[in-house]
């Protein structure tokens, strides 16, 4: 079946999309036509179904962001790149014969004129640039755009704007001042559509990725049928209490999205503990699944639930917390210090998870222990093995109370930004 790309853009872009689309194969062109940026928004709301959606900039990409971060699909924007500034100004040079250093260019970006300037080796540097990205942060108008270009060209600093944006060009145009719009080349345009194509098919191979979930928990059939209903499960029955369901990614992706796991385990009645795992085989699904479930099952809460994907990545508990961790670390320090201390790579992940979670690199074991959801005794089981070798240090002492021993600080002396 076709890839259908839903192409949020100004009617002169959707005709070049249309120009080039028919040189990949596989996908179908669904046209979305705006006059301004400011109404991607509005259809982003009348869309169809769709596998992707490609905006035909950062602006409509930007306007529209309140409603495509609820899309349940990937989005893309086309970026404006070296080679669409190098062929544009190279049409500048060439049709109207004018100086570099006589033209006002804006862009989301600079630094793409500045690369194109160094790499042909221009003397001049390129003065009348306008950099939007941060207008994006805050309240963009439109208006500021039109400004620059227009009071150089009031000013006699510029004889043409070359402009990234189609509105902006229309708007100059209908001022009198020479204005000429960035263009993209064929095959960037061809570049944009196939990765659009991409991300909707990695996006659809995820979706569709097997899915096994461990339920234990002494609760009705009636009401997990009810629940297995909404994520297009099916039931099958194990020991009692363990079920197993089995179903897809895209399934439990919506099910967390919605917060129906979260309203299942918090009005189950019961005490209900759910593993679910990911993996290219029902087998490695179903293998992931039960580890998931033994991290619950270990979990102090109660009701509670895992995740873990076919790369190892723990994601839980739900319904309090929402962490991730990572069972696997292929990272050479990160082996090294697992090798040496003889610590499993779930609690060394747990220990960078941690230690990013914190604003101060100081901690103690009561802190590393509320964390971890672990005794004391165990908390200090595992720093003393990265103690031992070098990767932790105390730094300090802290006195809590003014009786009792104090309470030693460490700083850990790893790499955690993996």
């Amino acid at each position: 079946m076709n890839i259908k790309i839903a192409v949020i853009g100004s009617s002169e872009f959707i005709d070049k999309i249309h120009t080039v689309a028919t040189q990949i194969a596989d996908i179908e062109i669904v046209p979305y036509i705006y006059r301004e940026p400011e109404e991607a928004a509005e259809l982003v709301k009348t869309m169809k179904p769709c596998d992707v959606v490609f905006f035909s900039g950062a602006l409509p990409y930007f306007f529209a962001r309140k409603y495509r971060e609820k899309l349940p699909i990937p989005s893309i924007y086309r970026t404006t790149d070296e080679m669409a500034v190098a062929s544009s100004l190279l049409s500048v040079f060439y049709n109207y014969n004018t100086a570099p250093e006589r033209i006002s260019i804006d862009l989301i970006d600079s630094s793409v004129v500045t690369n194109v300037w160094e790499e042909i080796a221009f003397n001049v540097h390129p003065f009348n640039v306008l950099e939007y990205r941060k207008m994006l942060e805050g309240h963009f108008d439109l208006a500021e755009i039109v400004s620059f270009h227009q009071t150089l060209w009031e000013q006699g600093e510029i004889d043409l704007a070359l402009t990234s944006i189609h509105a902006v060009y229309d708007r100059l145009q209908s001022l009198g001042i020479p204005a000429m719009r960035i263009t993209d080349p064929k095959i960037s345009l061809i570049r944009c559509l196939q990765d659009a194509k991409a991300q909707a098919e990695l996006f659809k191979s995820k979706a569709a990725q097997v899915a096994v979930g461990y339920i234990s928990a002494d609760m009705s059939q009636e009401y997990l049928h009810a629940f297995a209903r909404k994520i297009h499960a099916s039931v099958q029955y194990s020991d009692e209490p363990l079920f197993v369901v089995y179903t897809t990614r895209g399934n439990i992706e919506a099910l967390l999205e919605q917060d129906l796991l979260h309203n299942f385990l918090e009005k189950s009645q019961v005490s209900v503990k759910v593993g679910f795992g990911y993996g290219a085989t029902i087998a490695e699904a179903e293998q992931n699944a039960k580890v998931a479930l033994r991290f619950a099952e270990k979990d102090g809460g109660d009701p509670c639930g895992y995740i873990l994907t076919e790369n190892k990545e723990l994601l839980g508990p739900f319904p309090l917390e929402h962490k991730q961790h990572r069972l696997k670390n292929d990272h050479p320090e990160f082996l090294s210090v697992a090798k040496q201390t003889k610590l499993s790579p779930a609690n060394l992940s747990k220990i960078m998870e941690f230690n990013k979670s914190r604003q101060s690199p100081h901690f103690t074991a009561a802190d590393l222990s509320d964390y971890l959801q672990i005794t004391r005794r165990s908390t200090e089981r595992i720093l003393k093995k990265l103690l031992d070798h070098g990767y932790v240090r105390i730094v300090g002492e802290e006195m809590t109370y003014q009786q009792g021993r104090p309470r030693a600080v460490y700083e850990l002396n790893m790499p955690v930004y993996q």
